[in-house]
């Protein structure tokens, strides 16, 4: 039964790539997915970590400003602070050591505003706060740092107000503090070009103007490029923080991680957002490579694979070959056995009545020259049908004497052979089979072909086969050609036949002398001939080679060496 090579061919190369492809899928999964989660734990540690540096170095800030504002109201007298001249020079000396405060003011415990430094005088002056609600909160709490609101002035601002009690009477010093020092030490916090932070109070409205999306007194948005509906889009809602909140966010159309850290000294919210593209690059950078080299792993295996079963296949199928010759030459010395023992028997029971009829033959003929039959007008033509006879007899002794020899050995064997006798001794054999569907036998042979040494059977077998391939090539009408020649530089004798037959497609050369390669029709070639052929003369040290073209005819070359 003939293998599928190509389906073989495939199993093998997919059980291969598969135990190897597999183990190596699992391993580099397995360690990019410890890469990324010990990569990522790194990466939230440190964002976590500078969410809380930052809202340290905020909550630093306003203990800083408290302790300023407080050590000023507690002394200083309020006759000393409601004396504007006095007060400008306390504001004076705080703001030549930092631009922390915009102004100060000093208001009673009625509201009334009874001094002020700042940039607003005629504007704040002669406000009165009482109804205000951080006035409610300070005289209630003695310390009160506010929200961003608009109040008076109609710009954002947050104050941090100190209540003084002094003797009978109390009030409160104001001072309206520097956004600009609480955006630089949040806008720090930007590394990457999209990363943002922000500050939202205790109901997730803005303190600080984030980078991205959003202002003063509204609640944290997207960037409209970043909503995939071109609306705003909150962020999430950290006003109940009550510790830090680190957290990755990745739906209504942004990807981003989140850390959230409650201020200390305030009801505020510091929050901060890292692109992951930014500080996942590295991971990214890393699965690259991995991908990378996985994809060069795969490549490197599947060409190992494919040239290993490719080794493995011809390998199979030089074995099928030798096989299938062996099988068949096997059958064939079994039934060339059987044919030498017939035909001896043959031989035996034929010469036996041929003897008899030559010797009658010769008997008759000697009757004819003895008797007066000379002169019989029929004489010529009984003389004529006795040497009929003598050549029929005599053809017939040849065509036995062919048959045991093509039959009587099937070991190798080293015999001295003259080539154009062989091939005159084997297109005998077929030469009337070709007569009968008019195909001409051509024989040009070289007189300089000399004796060869070899096994003269196998030859005969080899040249028989292709004589036979040549007439079911052309089928009827047509040529065939047998050539001999010497090559004098190789020292080979070159044995050619030629047929003017169908030919062989280009596609099928390659595969002529596979075993049960046959290009005949089911049930009349076992594809075998050629291959065994094919072995038959390599093992007798020769070579053989085909050349044909459709429609046009084939030519088989047998190369053999003289001894």
């Amino acid at each position: 039964m003939e293998r599928n090579y190509r389906k073989l061919w495939w199993q093998h190369c997919l059980a291969i790539i598969g135990f190897s492809v597999i183990p190596l899928l699992v391993v580099n999964y397995s360690l990019y997915m410890l890469f990324d989660k010990i990569y990522t734990e790194k990466v939230e540690d440190s964002l976590r970590s500078d969410a809380e540096n930052r809202r340290d170095a905020i909550d630093l800030f306003f203990s800083e400003r408290v302790a300023q504002l407080y050590t000023i109201a507690n002394t200083n007298t309020f006759a000393q602070m409601i004396d504007e001249g006095y007060l400008g020079r306390i504001f004076n000396i705080m703001h030549a050591k930092s631009d922390s405060y915009m102004d100060f003011g000093i208001i009673d415990s009625e509201g009334r505003h009874l001094a002020y430094v700042g940039p607003y005088y005629d504007m704040l002056k002669q406000v009165n706060y009482k109804n205000e609600f951080w006035f409610s909160e300070v005289r209630a709490n003695g310390i009160y740092i506010s929200d961003i609101f608009m109040g008076f002035r109609k710009a954002p601002h947050f104050v941090i107000a100190i209540m003084v009690r002094e003797k009978n009477t109390s009030w409160i010093l104001r001072a309206t503090v520097n956004l600009k020092n609480i955006d630089d030490i949040v806008q720090k916090a930007w590394t990457g070009a999209f990363s943002d932070s922000f500050i939202v109070n205790r109901k997730n409205v803005l303190q600080t103007q984030p980078r991205f999306g959003g202002a003063f007194f509204e609640t944290p948005a997207l960037p409209e490029y970043m909503s995939e509906t071109h609306k705003p889009h909150p962020y999430p809602d950290y006003s109940s923080a009550v510790a830090t909140k680190l957290e990755r966010v990745t739906s209504g159309g942004m990807d981003a991680f989140f850390a959230a850290v409650p201020f200390r000294n305030t009801k505020w919210i510091l929050v901060i957002k890292e692109n992951p593209d930014e500080i996942l690059s590295q991971l990214v950078q890393g699965q690259h490579w991995m991908l990378l080299f996985t994809a060069a792993g795969l490549a490197i295996i599947a060409t190992g694979a494919a040239l290993f079963t490719n080794v493995l296949i011809n390998r199979i199928k030089e074995t099928d070959r030798e096989n299938a010759a062996n099988s068949d030459m096997l059958l064939q010395a079994n039934k060339m056995i059987a044919l030498s023992k017939m035909a001896a028997g043959i031989a035996h029971e034929v010469n036996n009545p041929l003897a008899s009829i030559a010797e009658k033959a010769g008997w008759l003929k000697d009757l004819l020259a003895e008797e007066d039959i000379a002169g019989s007008a029929n004489f010529a033509e009984f003389n004529e049908s006795v040497d009929k006879i003598e050549q029929h007899v005599a053809r017939a002794r040849k065509i036995i004497h062919n048959l045991l020899g093509f039959a009587r050995r099937m070991e190798p064997a080293k015999e001295k052979i003259n080539i154009n006798n062989l091939l005159d001794e084997t297109t005998g054999f077929l030469e009337n089979e070709a007569r009968y569907v008019n195909i001409r036998i051509d024989k040009k042979y070289e007189d300089s072909v000399p004796v060869i040494t070899s096994d003269l059977s196998q030859i005969q077998q080899v040249v028989l086969n292709l004589l036979n391939n040549a007439i079911d090539a052309i089928d009827h009408d047509g040529t065939i050609t047998v050539f001999s020649s010497y090559h004098e530089k190789t020292n080979e004798v070159e044995i050619s036949v030629a047929d003017t037959g169908r030919g062989i497609a280009e596609s099928d050369l390659n595969k002529i002398f596979d075993p049960f390669f046959t290009t005949k029709e089911a049930g009349k070639g076992t594809g075998l001939g050629l291959s065994i052929s094919y072995s038959i003369i390599e093992k007798l040290g020769g070579k053989m080679k085909v050349q044909s073209k459709v429609g046009k005819g084939t030519v088989f070359t047998i190369l053999l060496p003289k001894h």
